[in-house]
């Protein structure tokens, strides 16, 4: 479209649109009026930040499956070193041609061979069967520290007298405990820490292990375990020692030096079968069947033990009375032991019984051996010693084998034999009391591995006839109580250590056999009973 102005051009002095001058105040007054608009943008920008952030955006992340196992904490109560031996031998019940052996190989005989000889000592341990409420007899046995049916609500029954005895006789042996937890046969009196003179008395340093399996027994007998009780710790310390004096590979418990080192075996085995059926366990369990796994080989096949391993078929009353005892409590206690050992041992106290009732060592009717020294000092017609242990071990054979007990005359004849030799402590040349002990001192009739044989087997009697008890109670109670020691210090609880075999276990020894038999009341119930 064309123009119909011919005139000069138009001359404006305004600026055109894109020279347009902007102020400062323009600017300002522009952002001011938008400003409502402005903060409203950042507030949700603000917002949208912090709500961004906040959100649980892990929720739309992989993750790993968390596994979360639960389960109850093993309890150790094992204080003793794990094993490194195989497990446990398996025993068979089985023929009698054969000894029961499990073990692969068999150790070369290192003791030496002992003949027949009736002037032989019995051993210095044939003195106490230290047998408690592991046996389980009756029906007041039952397990170490339990209630009114075990040991411990049978002893609140005992006599304030016999109790004060026990307990200081214990209290004695915990003060004469070596630090490793045995009691040192001829290096108590050293572990006394008490004003005074040191106690003497002191015993054959080869049984070290017997006489701890004697003291161990004393403080099982009285109810406590390595778990519970006033002497727990007690118990403890001497089961661990005697499980370090194990031979792992046969299962010997301490060295097989001379020939009275079974008696200490047997002893040391009944002391760890009363621990476990105290306190189960079953490292310790597993220690204790290669100990009657070893007891089982040195077994005559067809009878009974003597000191040869493996046995060279030689037998004799006092060691085989150990070993039933051994056997038994191990059976108590969960191990495989094979029914004909108690067969075999029966069979050979029938053997040596003769028709009075009078059991003999090795031969027939015959009398107690006595070391060659003594034989003057302690006369074998003193006593029935080995009479007692055929009574007792009949008794307990009868309750494995589930025979009538009542049917054996051989016992009743047998006590009837025992009422005769009744326990009377002899002071002879001035020992005994509060006197200062001294070898050879005791007189004739002392004899406490016959106490404490006798004491038990009259306890079982008192269901057959209560003159049995009460005969042998009132001489027993006399013979202990009115001997034990008062003074000085180091000999308070103790009882000096005569007899035959007093100057073989020393002053331990004969402490832990008088606690023993204060112990009858309550260690064991009694079988005769529980049967009728």
């Amino acid at each position: 479209m064309s123009s119909n102005y011919d005139g000069p051009p138009i001359q404006s002095n305004l600026p055109k649109p894109w020279e347009e001058e902007v102020t400062f105040n323009d600017v300002l007054y522009d952002w001011m009026d938008r400003a409502p608009f402005l903060a409203i943008a950042l507030l949700i920008h603000v917002l949208a930040f912090f709500g961004l952030n906040m959100f649980p955006w892990e929720i739309f992340e992989k993750k790993e499956e968390i596994i979360i196992q639960a389960g109850l904490p093993t309890v150790i109560e094992e204080p003793f070193e794990e094993l490194e031996e195989e497990e446990p031998e398996e025993l068979e019940e089985e023929v009698i041609e054969d000894p029961i052996v499990e073990d692969t190989e068999v150790v070369e005989e290192t003791t030496d061979v002992v003949e027949n000889d009736s002037n032989l000592p019995e051993a210095p341990f044939e003195n106490t069967s230290g047998f408690n409420d592991a046996i389980g007899l009756g029906g007041g046995a039952g397990g170490g520290g339990g209630g009114g049916g075990g040991r411990r609500g049978r002893r609140a029954k005992i006599g304030e007298g016999i109790n004060k005895a026990l307990l200081a006789g214990l209290e004695w042996l915990k003060d004469h405990q070596s630090d490793d937890g045995s009691w040192d046969t001829d290096g108590f009196a050293d572990y006394c820490d008490k004003d005074g003179e040191l106690c003497n008395g002191e015993g054959d340093e080869l049984h070290d292990v017997g006489v701890t399996g004697l003291a161990l027994l004393a403080f099982l007998g009285f109810g406590d375990t390595m778990k519970e009780g006033q002497y727990a710790t007690v118990i403890t310390r001497g089961v661990k020692w005697l499980q370090q004096q194990q031979d792992s590979e046969t299962g010997l418990i301490g060295d097989d030096i001379g020939t009275e080192y079974i008696y200490n075996h047997a002893i040391a085995t009944l002391a760890l079968a009363e621990a476990v059926y105290g306190a189960p366990n079953p490292l310790i369990k597993k220690r204790l069947q290669k100990a009657v796994n070893y007891i089982l080989k040195a077994r005559d096949p067809y009878l009974a033990w003597r000191y040869s391993y493996p046995s060279d078929g030689d037998n004799d009353t006092s060691i085989t009375g150990w070993m039933v005892f051994a056997l038994k409590a191990a059976k108590e206690a969960g191990c495989k032991v094979p029914e004909d050992a108690f067969r075999g041992a029966v069979s050979w106290f029938n053997e040596v019984t003769d028709e009075s009732g009078v059991t003999g060592y090795i031969d027939r009717g015959g009398l107690s051996s006595r070391p060659e020294a003594y034989k003057d000092a302690y006369p074998s017609e003193e006593t029935h010693a080995m009479t007692a242990v055929a009574v007792l071990c009949r008794i307990f054979a009868a309750d494995v084998l589930e025979e009538d007990i009542e049917k054996d005359e051989m016992i009743a004849l047998g006590a009837d034999r025992l009422l005769e030799k009744l326990p009377i402590w002899d002071s002879g040349g001035g020992g005994g009391g509060d006197s200062g002990w001294q070898e050879g001192d005791a007189g004739a009739s002392n004899d406490m591995y016959y106490w404490y044989y006798g004491s038990y087997a009259m306890f079982q009697m008192d269901v057959v006839d209560s003159d049995y008890w009460k005969k042998w109670k009132k001489s027993m109670e006399s013979a202990i109580l009115q001997n034990q020691r008062t003074s000085p210090p180091c000999y308070e609880g103790s009882w000096d250590p005569g007899g035959p075999w007093g100057y073989s276990g020393g002053r331990v020894y004969s402490t832990a056999l008088m606690v023993l038999c204060l112990e009858v009341y309550f260690r064991y119930g009694k079988v005769l009973g529980a049967r009728g």
